[in-house]
């Protein structure tokens, strides 16, 4: 029987159960989104300055759509963190299966993007949705990760609605341990994003140099 992942997976605690996950809070876990970062350009900077300037243009006229979020946030950030160059390679909307043996059941969803190697996801919501905030997408993002087909190396994601964005580390090989970064807030400040932008460098950094 195929089931939405969305329809399957509605809470954190049955997405921990269904998979046999747990989150640790060791500082070791999760050391990408905070140690070793890149320093940014002063055009990466400039480009990103742009990006929340208009992000705030277009958010001030009330809440923004998937798609929107995407073409304004999104997208523009995956551009400066070099995922659409080589050796990334990305894949939008792409369908994911998951076979559970207990009870046997398939679930199915869709990503908004998918970017590299099939270890770094990128899930988009609606902006400034209660129904939809950024961390109403964690027990979906986790059954994504779990669909990594490379089980031995970690899967990370970024799940954001343009104005929160969090980063999600799962690693299946380690007993299905998982954590999440700080929130960043981008219309707070260009520092917010700056952020952002160093932490997707350095996951890029980390996945490439495997």
């Amino acid at each position: 029987m195929s089931v939405a992942i969305t329809e399957a997976i509605t809470t954190l605690a049955e997405a921990e159960q269904r998979f046999d996950l747990r989150r640790t809070e060791s500082d070791d876990f999760f050391l990408e989104w905070f140690t070793d970062l890149p320093a940014l350009l002063d055009e990466e900077k400039t480009g990103l300055t742009e990006l929340r300037r208009r992000y705030q243009y277009q958010r001030a006229q009330g809440q923004l759509l998937e798609n929107t979020v995407t073409l304004l946030f999104a997208s523009p950030l995956l551009t400066l963190a070099g995922f659409y160059d080589p050796p990334f390679r990305l894949k939008a909307a792409e369908s994911v299966r998951l076979i559970l043996e207990d009870p046997q059941e398939v679930l199915q969803g869709r990503l908004d993007v998918l970017v590299l190697t099939d270890q770094f996801w990128v899930v988009v919501l609606e902006s400034k949705k209660k129904a939809l905030s950024v961390w109403s997408a964690l027990p979906q993002t986790l059954a994504y990760l779990m669909a990594n087909p490379q089980s031995e190396q970690p899967g990370y994601a970024l799940m954001t609605n343009g104005d929160s964005s969090v980063f999600v580390k799962l690693a299946r090989a380690s007993g299905g341990e998982y954590n999440f970064s700080r929130v960043f807030a981008a219309l707070t400040s260009n520092q917010e994003l700056y952020g952002i932008l160093q932490v997707l460098k350095r996951i890029g950094q980390v996945v490439v140099n495997r």
